[in-house]
């Protein structure tokens, strides 16, 4: 696993808990208006795992649980390990992914080692060459969205919605996809979480995207 930073305490990116976030460098996505980049590109400083684990043993009595986000956190294959861990000194694991390993996304729920999953949803699923993915990557996000839908597991969609990607036609058409598949997992699309943040320009990947305005 490697890491690119820690956010020692959070009390809203894990909903109900108090937290830490810590950041896993890689995406195989490119996502103009990220707001990440230096761990999309790996071109920061690296956060060793032996003293996050540190940390944690020092604060387990104080923290509710952990948010690994990224960059993409599914692209480590030892990520079950990682969480493994965390999960022996009794604290809760939220997850937040773009979706693109159903695979191993539905082994860690299968094996209890994630409490809660934060999805991306980027835009339509026509459109997802904005965020350089294709096809395959579209059925891959799909998939996992079948498998939070369907799994009981807690969750929440997001969007982040961008004025020149996201018309009001494309997040209707998103929101008939989401309910395609929310019906083939028996949930109804009025129970289904979906939440959109508003885009922020700075620091974006790509920078054109800082010149964006509402």
């Amino acid at each position: 696993m490697i890491l690119g930073g820690l956010q020692k305490t959070t009390l809203v990116d894990f909903p109900g808990r108090v937290a830490c976030t810590v950041f896993t460098y890689g995406c195989n996505f490119r996502c103009g208006f990220c707001h990440n980049p230096g761990l999309v590109n790996e071109d920061g400083d690296r956060f060793d795992v032996e003293e996050f684990f540190g940390f944690l043993e020092k604060r387990k009595k104080i923290l509710d649980g952990v948010c690994i986000t990224g960059g993409e956190p599914t692209l480590h294959s030892d990520l079950a390990e990682f969480c493994g861990r965390i999960k022996k000194l009794g604290l809760e694991i939220k997850l937040d992914t773009n979706g693109t390993n159903p695979e191993m996304l539905r082994s860690l729920i299968k094996k209890n080692l994630i409490n809660m999953v934060a999805m991306d949803i980027k835009t339509s699923w026509e459109k997802y060459n904005v965020v350089g993915a294709g096809r395959a990557a579209v059925d891959k996000v799909r998939e996992s969205l079948f498998e939070i839908l369907n799994s009981g597991i807690e969750y929440e969609l997001r969007t982040t919605v961008v004025p020149t990607i996201h018309t009001v036609s494309v997040l209707n058409k998103m929101a008939g996809q989401i309910g395609e598949v929310a019906r083939k997992a028996g949930v109804d699309l009025d129970k289904v979480v979906w939440v959109w943040q508003k885009f922020e320009a700075g620091h974006c990947l790509d920078k054109k995207f800082n010149e964006v305005d509402w």
